[in-house]
């Protein structure tokens, strides 16, 4: 596949994918149009490792952004790993050039938790 032109670029949790692939998968088999192997092995792969909702996880990263020393791409990650203790936490933050307190772990694993209810 040869891509000429870039036209919008978005970031997507995993759980949000999952959601557009299977669109995509419906679709097409709608139409009784064959998948490719590709789109096959994507739509596997965020089936098995989604862990939410696509509104779900969109509302925890909208959450997540509203923190300091929150960045967008980490609060994508932190969407699709759903970490459970600050370890988990601090290995999302491993290569940043700060480290948050516990306080700010605390916060980050209290909007976790209440997303996944």
């Amino acid at each position: 596949m040869i891509v000429k032109e870039i036209l919008n670029e978005e970031l997507l949790t995993l759980s949000e994918v999952k959601d557009t692939l299977n669109e995509i998968m419906e679709e097409r088999s709608g139409r009784e149009e064959e998948l490719g192997y590709e789109l096959r092995k994507a739509i596997n792969h965020a089936d098995i490792f989604a862990k939410s909702s696509g509104v779900k996880s969109r509302e925890l990263v909208n959450k997540l952004n509203e923190l300091e020393k929150m960045k967008p791409e980490i609060a994508i990650r932190i969407a699709d790993i759903i970490p459970l203790s600050r370890d988990e936490l601090r290995t999302v933050y491993a290569k940043e050039r700060y480290t948050l307190s516990e306080e700010e772990l605390d916060d980050i694993l209290n909007l976790v938790s209440d997303s996944m209810e």
